[in-house]
């Protein structure tokens, strides 16, 4: 599934990056792969913010797109 899909409130696991500068900066904010993080809101037609560890980050819907998570719970 992708990060675009998820639903508020859900715990997700980050499954997969895309190559290039974003994987580098979801690095400097602790969002590699395997990292478990909460949506804390999808805004119709506007980001999916995501929750973790006392930090919030908004990510844009077309590169959520690119994003795959799996549900943890």
């Amino acid at each position: 599934m992708t990060l675009d899909r998820v639903r508020r409130g859900q715990v997700l696991r980050i499954a997969g990056l895309p190559d290039g500068v974003f994987r580098a900066q979801a690095l400097r904010f602790d969002l590699g792969e395997g990292a478990v993080v909460t949506c804390r809101e999808v805004i119709p037609a506007g980001p999916v913010v995501l929750a973790r560890r006392r930090q919030e980050v908004a990510i844009g819907r077309d590169l959520a797109r690119l994003i795959m998570v799996e549900p943890v719970r």
